[in-house]
């Protein structure tokens, strides 16, 4: 029994990137303020970086507690700030957002709204504090190992909901949710140098009620198990676009808290049941006492250091899509607050995907040891990332959901056939998820050959 691994250097940074109160950040066409009247809990970015040795190149891994990008050109200046800052390669840096609904705009084009006047220099500042964070990552990098194991936690439930003739954004009972956690753990010379949770979970415990900028579940999730390993834990939004709180909508910050803990405690379960770095458990006989025992004893073993980054841009099917001209006049002439947020959301899915048939969707794939990480910028159904775990055993996967950029929805094939809002959202046509399915399987198995 061997947990997968990678043996070599990591650095790991934490920044806050707290946006200030008074900031726009209506994220609900429900809500009825514009503005962040207080902070929940810090928002924050986590980098960790990975090398074979101190003069390759890295992998450099960034969660950030933000929403989602409405603009390709917004998401553009964080990425190639830290790329020209860094001298990076594109294929090495994943930028991973953690979905909160409880944080301010990314959208520069929301200067003109309450609070949209400090969009932009915040905007600013996140791309300031990643390319400190990669700096000091780096700096700090040291010899470690990161071994995965698999738990679970049933926070996520379905959350595509048959009601009447159509599907509402709510729990569903009557069918299963992948509740599969992976959990992470980078063990230096004297101990724990951080954690690494992905999980597939909308972070939308906290609605329109909410008034107060927060990570959601995922900032109590993060002090529970940062109190317990005195190390950073980033976590990994997984393939959640089907996946939810049974509980959520809510103003209860305290709801928020105990969704965290309850992740929280899955991941230090997992945590208590993992191997030390480096071991395995060997069977090494058997032993006669009434009945024939056998002994698994633990054993030293030699971590994988291979260390592998590509970056493949996957043409997927676009809908036939109303012109950014005809989204606009019917912007402006909306007068229902709801419908008049869903078209300038519609309208900034329009101006990522083009006007083409087909979009050029990137899609990253790193191979670390015995483990494979892939992050695509979309929001994913969780047989994404079922089918890749299925596919790829016994390495380990972590899948990550909008990861440098967004546009939309991902729903299996067989999920068009229903009026629901994940179908009504994207803007690709049906089979698209599919596609990317298998390019990423592909891609993957090339990589698990690679000696």
């Amino acid at each position: 029994m061997r947990s997968p691994s990678f043996s070599g250097l990591a650095g790991i940074a934490r920044k806050d990137i707290t946006p200030p109160v008074g900031i726009f950040a209506r994220n609900w066409g429900a809500a009825t303020h514009e503005t962040a009247e207080g902070v929940h809990l810090p928002l924050t970015l986590t980098c960790i970086t990975f090398q074979t040795d101190a003069a390759a190149a890295p992998l450099v891994l960034i969660s950030a507690d933000l929403g989602w990008w409405k603009s390709a050109e917004d998401e553009r200046q964080l990425r190639q700030g830290i790329l020209q800052a860094t001298g990076l390669d594109a294929a090495r840096l994943m930028c991973c957002l953690t979905h909160t609904h409880a944080g301010p705009s990314t959208f520069s084009e929301d200067a003109h709204k309450p609070g949209g006047h400090l969009i932009q220099p915040y905007l600013r500042q996140v791309r300031e504090s990643a390319i400190a964070a990669v700096r000091e990552a780096l700096a700090g990098a040291a010899p470690a190992t990161l071994t995965w194991q698999y738990g679970q936690c049933d926070l996520a439930v379905n959350r595509d909901l048959p009601h009447e003739d159509r599907y509402v954004v709510a729990f569903n009972p009557n069918t299963p949710a992948d509740q599969t956690l992976l959990v992470g753990r980078i063990t230096g010379r004297y101990g724990i140098l951080g954690t690494i949770v992905n999980y597939a979970c909308h972070p939308t415990t906290l609605a329109w009620n909410n008034k107060l900028l927060s990570p959601d579940y995922v900032g109590a999730m993060r002090e529970v198990v940062e109190a317990a390993t005195s190390a950073p834990c980033l976590f990994l939004q997984g393939a959640s676009g089907d996946l939810s709180p049974r509980e959520q909508y809510s103003g209860d910050t305290a709801l928020a808290d105990a969704h965290g803990r309850q992740l929280a405690f899955s991941v230090l379960s997992v945590l208590e049941g993992m191997l030390p770095a480096g071991q395995e458990l060997a069977f090494t006989g058997i032993v006669a006492s009434g009945a024939p025992l056998g002994i698994w004893e633990k054993k030293p073993f030699a971590a994988a250091t291979t260390l592998q980054a590509e970056m493949a841009l996957v043409s997927l099917p676009l809908k036939d899509l109303p012109p950014l001209e005809e989204i606009e006049r019917a912007w402006a002439a909306c007068e229902d607050h709801v419908l008049k947020e869903r078209l300038w959301r519609q309208r900034g899915i329009r101006k990522t995907v083009g006007d083409g048939a087909e979009a050029a969707m990137p899609l990253w794939v790193w191979r670390l040891g015995n483990s494979l990480l892939l992050g695509q910028p979309n929001e994913t159904y969780s047989i994404f990332q079922q089918t890749l775990r299925e596919s790829c055993a016994p390495f380990a996967v972590a899948v990550m959901n909008i990861v440098n950029g967004y546009a939309g929805y991902l729903p299996p094939a067989e999920s068009y056939n229903h009026h629901s809002y994940a179908v009504w959202q994207t803007p690709f046509k049906q089979g698209a998820l599919e596609i990317l399915t298998g390019t990423a399987q592909a891609i993957s198995q090339r990589l698990m050959t690679t000696a």
